[in-house]
């Protein structure tokens, strides 16, 4: 067991860093240079439609958009903004934090392009739902020569849900219980089972419900502590910040329980957990925004790049600059133990509840956003009537991430490793369907420029009338 363990960290260690690396950070680079800029300018612009998105915005789809983001984001808000931020500062020091917001800005345009083939080349199943992804965009896309490419992908996204989306998370689950509530692991994974079940049950539709609601009561509830510890703090905040820049383009040294870090463990490890939380790239949220109820692809792709935003401008930056700010990331601790010991610090008494509550419901509803990427690439390769028992087995499944002999380390390994190899198909994907995407943003940008400039117009005769 040792050697395969070893065996997959050596393949990791290159698909992950010379491989995965340049093609991510490039392919967001030449997608933000090909829009021209346009993505990251318009954010202001995404929040308007996310806020109309809670109602329908066409005729074709199965949940509303607003309901879309919020299931991509069930997903993307997990482990990642607690524990993943806390493991890539012990890893590569505070300067990972500066990684992971470069590759989210960046991010930003991978998400946007992920969500507008979705909705373009999505397609109907035998019972009418929606169903999309790349692995649809790439075999109607890029015509039938590669469907290897997506056959590919779908593999790689049905086995990575049980790793990432599955066992990771009931694993920290079972792990945030046990430490601050003392219930046993293996209780955990059960009762976490049954909810899930409970969810499954109700197919997309209950899944866009749950997501609608849950989200943002667990996203507001953990910005709100952490705004108010920084608040408290408010005074440290600049210092902190130089810090996360210095230590990205500086090595830092051992101190207290940090053992010290490179410039390229700090951008390796802040771009490696920067996907993992934001996921842009992944190819796993264009399934969920594949099931909007939209007639504009670009519009929903508006919606879909505030995921990036949120996930990692706003609640990771949070739980980084509160680690750094108490000082945090020099306890020696790794993963959710160093973000409790953060938020304790500041907030003695209620921290370690926060965060404890905090990590069970990100990755409760982590668990039940990906059941329905890893459904969605089972259906691809086995067709509709495997749904089912992918069902059954993504619950049964749950409590085995709660057993004692589970090594969490192996598991975020093995989950590290299958995201980058989802991520390689669905990169290559974006480069190849540019121009695709390039004239889908022009034609929409124009028609909304035209339509603002029609409404001042309007505003402006309105007011020089007599």
């Amino acid at each position: 067991m040792d050697g395969i363990i070893e065996l997959i960290k050596q393949f990791n260690s290159f698909v992950s860093g010379p491989v995965l690396l340049p093609l991510l950070a490039g392919t967001g680079l030449f997608l933000t240079v090909g829009y021209r800029f346009m993505v990251q300018r318009r954010i202001l612009y995404g929040f308007r439609m996310m806020w109309r998105g809670r109602r329908k915005e066409g005729t074709a789809g199965d949940i509303s958009p607003f309901n879309a983001l919020m299931t991509a984001m069930s997903a993307t808000v997990g482990t990642g903004n607690i524990a993943g931020v806390a493991t890539a500062i012990f890893c590569g020091g505070p300067g990972a934090l500066f990684w992971m917001w470069l590759i989210a800005l960046a991010g930003m345009a991978t998400k946007f392009s992920e969500a507008v083939l979705a909705v373009h080349f999505r397609e109907q199943d035998e019972h009418g739902n929606y169903i999309g992804g790349p692995m649809y965009y790439i075999r109607k896309g890029l015509g039938e020569k590669w469907k290897w490419l997506a056959f590919l992908f779908a593999c790689f996204g049905m086995f990575a849900g049980f790793g990432i989306g599955n066992t990771v998370q009931s694993n920290s689950i079972a792990d945030a219980m046990h430490h601050t509530f003392g219930v046993h692991p293996v209780i955990s994974g059960i009762i976490t089972a049954i909810l899930v079940g409970l969810v499954l049950l109700g197919g997309i539709k209950r899944i866009g419900e749950v997501a609608g609601r849950l989200v943002p009561f667990m996203a507001v509830c953990y910005f709100a502590a952490g705004i108010l510890i920084l608040i408290l703090n408010f005074s440290e905040i600049p210092s902190a910040v130089a810090t996360i820049v210095k230590s990205a383009f500086t090595p830092v040294s051992a101190a207290g329980g940090f053992a010290g870090a490179t410039v390229w463990a700090a951008m390796r490890f802040g771009i490696a957990r920067g996907i993992f939380s934001n996921e842009a790239g992944m190819g796993s949220s264009p399934i969920a925004h594949a099931t909007a109820i939209t007639d504009s692809p670009a519009r929903q792709g508006t919606i879909a790049m505030l995921g990036v935003f949120l996930d990692t401008i706003v609640i990771c930056s949070i739980t980084g600059l509160v680690i750094v700010i108490t000082g945090a990331w020099q306890s020696g601790k790794n993963g959710a133990a160093m973000s409790v010991v953060a938020f304790e610090q500041a907030l003695p008494g209620a921290g370690q509840y926060i965060v404890s509550i905090g990590l069970v419901l990100f990755a409760l509803t982590t668990i039940i956003g990906w059941s329905l990427y890893s459904e969605k690439c089972t259906q691809y390769l086995f067709g509709i009537r495997s749904v089912m028992p992918f069902r059954a087995l993504w619950v049964l499944a749950i409590p085995v991430g709660t057993l004692p002999f589970v090594d969490l380390a192996s598991l975020w390994l093995v989950a590290d490793t299958l995201n980058a190899l989802m991520a390689i198909p669905n990169l290559i994907a974006l480069l190849m369907l540019s121009p695709v995407l390039f004239r889908i943003a022009r034609e929409y940008w124009r028609a909304v420029d035209s339509a603002e400039k029609a409404l001042r117009d309007n505003s402006d005769t309105e007011e020089t009338a007599p």
